[in-house]
């Protein structure tokens, strides 16, 4: 069994000796360009992972679970197209960097690369692969959708938004899953747990990210904290704030919500100070530990010898303790 950091690096590695021989040179330079600025590769590594659950040679699977990390990259790129965000994972943004029309031909590019790459898997195991990728890229579809339109609503439901991130961020760790269970020949039974598992694990990770944007470390974190706050980004965080509020803090959460104009420190301070009195953070904690034991309990039903989850289970302790 391979760890969690040596899956990491076979990733790392492969990406970087890709080829990008087509031409135009400027249709591809962007596309290699945000394969190279980083990012935790997550669900390459946990398709790897789970492959190596039941065979020792992962690394023949490196071709399609980068191909899994170029989709995640394209809907990235296209993300920070429609937010107008200037920086992603401290470096410029494709449409910064070049501009609007590049990032959308060259977004488009990238998904036909990530579909080209997933199919470079065996013919038998080609149908079943693509069936769950194309799944869950129209499930991401429909996410971004639902994220989108709640940007105009204050009524908000923890369960709506709750299947928005598992459809915009969860359904695509449980297809990397799946596809490694997929090739590796796993039983049924276990290619539906690993994908409950990944599914769980997003929820996890996504609430996470609800948390660290609040209480996360600029330091650790990579960027300011509180850009939600300041964006009145529909989170886990201000549903719940919302719905919790007395009276009084409703009004006050209200004011900050619908202010034309603020500093940004300010509203950030302030509303952050109101999600410690409501008891937000606790109350985000316990959600984002319930759906980690519900992950635990998905691959503890996997049909493999305990020692071959060791590695998996180290990695999903690293992520529920991660800072950043």
């Amino acid at each position: 069994m391979i760890s969690s950091n040596e899956t990491l690096k076979l990733v790392n590695d492969f990406l970087d000796q890709l080829p990008y021989e087509r031409k135009p040179q400027s249709l591809y330079d962007p596309i290699r360009y945000v394969l190279s600025i980083g990012g935790k590769r997550i669900r390459p590594v946990l398709m790897l992972m789970a492959y190596n659950l039941y065979k020792d040679d992962p690394e023949s699977i490196l071709m399609p679970a980068c191909g899994l990390e170029t989709y995640h990259n394209y809907t990235l790129l296209h993300d920070d197209l429609m937010d107008k965000a200037d920086l992603r994972r401290g470096h410029e943004t494709v449409h910064k960097r070049w501009n609007a029309n590049t990032a959308i031909l060259s977004g488009d590019s990238m998904l036909v690369l990530a579909y080209q790459r997933i199919a470079q898997v065996p013919k038998e195991k080609l149908a079943g692969v693509l069936d769950c990728f194309t799944q869950t890229a129209l499930e991401i579809g429909e996410g971004q959708e639902y994220d989108m339109a709640f940007e105009t609503r204050s009524d908000v439901r923890e369960e709506e938004y709750i299947e928005m991130i598992r459809l915009k961020t969860s359904v695509l760790l449980a297809c990397a899953t799946k596809i490694g269970a997929i090739l590796a020949d796993a039983p049924e039974k276990d290619v539906e747990s690993l994908y409950k598992f990944g599914e769980q694990l997003g929820l996890a990770f996504q609430l996470q990210d609800d948390l660290l944007d609040v209480y996360g470390d600029p330091k650790v974190f990579g960027k300011a904290v509180g850009g939600d706050i300041a964006s009145n980004k529909k989170t886990y965080m201000l549903i719940n704030a919302y719905n919790l509020a007395n009276e009084k803090q409703h009004a006050e959460l209200v004011k900050w919500i619908e202010a034309p104009t603020f500093n940004r420190d300010v509203k950030v301070a302030r509303v952050t100070s109101l999600y410690d009195e409501i008891g937000i953070r606790q109350l985000c904690e316990e959600k984002i530990n319930y759906y980690f034991q519900q992950a635990a309990q998905c691959l503890a039903k996997v049909n493999v010898p305990e020692e071959r989850k060791q590695a998996l289970r180290e990695y999903m302790d690293e992520l529920l303790h991660r800072n950043k």
